[in-house]
């Protein structure tokens, strides 16, 4: 009971962060230059015609009458229709979120494996050749854009290398998808015993997952490292190697395990902030996912899916922190939830 006491407490709370989300993504569309109803009644259409589809589509009523009716419309479910695709907001996105979800899931594992033993051996090894390394990938992934990432991977890997196929989706060309079951290529490939599918997916996954990856995997070391170098000189550390603790054990069982309460915060927040952050890689890599279409909204003030994508974003990072924050207790048995 007291889990549950506490998972609705949390639930509650967040209600005032989503209404004001709801609040600023709505006024913040509603105040981007153009016209919606130009968009969808089209370039060479009437100021007749563009008078009838704003009324159509309700801009002529005041500003809160309209707020009104997209809070009304998302408790309804309803996200609202996309100008530019002519089709609801919420059908579009359930059929763009596997690609997302795949993206950011794949982007997250590679950055956990690569950044959590950079972190841990740079603290080990500290101003060894390692560390140095690790200091100059860590100033790398944050200075560099993901955009500009993502181009020069393109460029080398695709363009001079040729080991990479060309970035145009999530799979070759004449290689069908396989049978859908979660909507993400990799995992339905290997359901379905699809090897040729597998290793496309495999190959068009790539390039893109290791430029987020790049870009998160950084934080991630460095919150490892600082972590770990606080801890090696701990007390307890001390004693267990006076004791003679074996060399393994010391760091990747008492060290690593107490660092971890800090690195799940961090990848609770890395895995929001990917969420928000794959609209740049998926419009480089021509990635079918949501943040390609709020992308290709935003260009042409397509309200419903702007106003969609940013709701999705902020009730992710709700769940990611509340599962953050249910996981806390499993790493650590000292923690208790009331």
């Amino acid at each position: 009971m007291p889990l549950a006491s506490y998972i609705l407490r949390r639930i509650l709370s967040v209600i005032p962060t989503l209404f004001g989300v709801t609040l600023i993504s709505f006024f913040l569309t509603y105040m981007l230059p153009g016209n919606p109803a130009l968009v969808k009644a089209g370039a060479l259409a009437t100021p007749e015609h563009i008078a009838e589809v704003e009324r159509q589509m309700g801009l002529d009523q005041p500003v809160w009458v309209q707020y009104g009716r997209y809070v009304s419309g998302l408790a309804r479910g309803d996200l609202g229709e996309s100008a530019a695709t002519g089709r609801p907001v919420l059908r579009d996105f359930l059929q763009r979120l596997p690609a997302t979800m795949e993206l950011t899931l794949a982007s997250l594992l590679l950055a956990a494996l690569v950044g959590i033993p950079l972190g841990v051996l740079s603290a080990v090894n500290r101003d060894a050749a390692i560390d140095h390394v690790g200091r100059v990938l860590g100033v790398a992934g944050v200075a560099m854009p993901t955009f500009w990432t993502g181009l020069l991977a393109i460029y080398v890997f695709f363009y001079l290398m040729q080991w990479a196929p060309a970035p145009l989706g999530r799979l070759g060309t004449g290689i069908a998808p396989p049978e859908a079951v979660t909507g993400m290529y990799v995992v339905d490939s290997l359901v379905a015993g699809n090897w040729r599918a597998l290793g496309s997916s495999l190959a068009q996954l790539a390039l893109p997952a290791a430029t987020l990856a790049f870009s998160v995997m950084a934080p991630l070391a460095r919150m490892v490292r600082a972590t770990m170098l606080e801890i090696l000189q701990s007390d307890y550390v001390t004693a267990a190697w006076a004791a003679g603790l074996p060399r393994r054990r010391v760091i990747y069982g008492d060290a690593l395990r107490n660092a971890m309460i800090p690195v799940v915060t961090t990848l609770g927040v890395v895995f929001g902030f990917l969420m928000a952050g794959n609209a740049v890689v998926e419009t480089v890599f021509a990635w079918p996912g949501m943040g390609n279409y709020a992308v290709t909204a935003l260009m042409m003030k397509d309200s419903g899916p702007i106003q969609s994508f940013v709701l999705f974003v902020a009730v992710m990072y709700v769940i990611v922190n509340l599962v953050v924050d249910l996981v806390y207790a499993l790493v650590d048995p000292r923690i208790r939830l009331s």
